[in-house]
């Protein structure tokens, strides 16, 4: 198992603690705001699940079937967990809207939230887990765990908050209007996953410093060519795709233009560990004067 996969892992049994313990806040207090953020951590276990399953899949070689690889198994996870974070958020604006028809009366409001105290510290320190790991091991499925775990710290937070006002003040209403603001923070939380992942689907190029960074190595090692031209990029799970056409003196050699090739891929991969490269020799004929200027 590798360490994203035991990272993923863990996340199922973070989630199935944190889900526990919101449980029990919910069955002592009976808060509608405390039963949508144990709704959310059912979600949680759920797509910590359907991460593990992509990264798996994403792992897996190229083969025959998919000669590029499975590395965008990651960004269909983070989509479905896009997907998931919105039902989830629609049915407990469902349960807002009852509460707010009719407000229960909270029972051991500040034993529950002590509770929920406790699942929001562990969610807390798993969400900057997957976060610093996700973002290390360029792991699409990884990150958007761990935005969702941003908004479900926060969310605990205002609900937190507003039980706590509504025993205090004994204005019960108050606990299902935060019941119904977590619900719209996850709604937006959910539409972020979704659209980022789904740029990754469509092939979107890499960030403008990464784009920079390549080009900068390309002119910097690249000596016996002229130019580089038609640079293009893409990313899939840890995977960055660079394509581009490397034009050289017409009296260069095969062995040559190989060996120019073998250093701009070496430098490539010093700084994409993970980078799958493609260039494409051409003749100065070819030339088009932009692009990539060799230093």
């Amino acid at each position: 198992m590798t360490g994203t996969e035991k990272i993923a892992g863990g996340s199922i049994l973070v989630g199935l603690a944190v889900l526990a313990l919101k449980t029990l806040a919910w069955w002592l207090t009976g808060s509608v705001a405390l039963m949508s953020d144990a709704m959310e951590s059912i979600v949680n276990v759920a797509t910590a699940i359907a991460a593990l399953v992509a990264i798996r899949i994403g792992a897996r070689p190229a083969d025959q079937g998919h000669p590029y690889g499975h590395h965008k198994a990651e960004f269909f996870s983070a989509v479905l967990e896009g997907v998931m974070i919105i039902v989830a958020a629609l049915l407990i604006l469902r349960e807002a809207w009852k509460g707010l028809l009719t407000p229960p009366t909270l029972d051991a409001p500040f034993e529950g939230l002590a509770i929920n105290l406790l699942a929001g510290g562990i969610n807390a320190f798993w969400c900057m887990v997957l976060l610093r790991e996700g973002k290390k091991r360029r792991s699409p499925a990884l990150v958007a765990d761990g935005h969702h775990l941003l908004s479900d710290v926060i969310s605990s937070g205002g609900v937190v908050l507003g039980v706590a006002l509504a025993a205090a003040t004994g204005w019960p209403i108050l606990d299902p209007a935060l019941a119904a603001m977590v619900a719209l923070n996850i709604l937006w939380s959910g539409w972020k996953v979704m659209t980022h992942s789904l740029s990754g689907l469509m092939d979107e190029a890499v960030a403008p410093e990464t784009l920079d960074q390549i080009r900068e190595t390309i002119s910097a090692t690249a000596q016996g060519a002229i130019e580089a031209h038609d640079l293009r990029t893409r990313y899939a799970g840890s995977a960055t795709f660079v394509e581009f056409h490397l034009v050289v003196d017409g009296q260069t050699t095969v062995a040559e233009a190989h060996a120019i090739c073998d250093r701009i891929e070496q430098a490539l991969k010093k700084k994409l560990p993970e980078s799958l490269i493609t260039i494409h020799v051409e003749p100065e004929s070819k030339a088009k004067h932009s692009g990539v200027l060799v230093l």
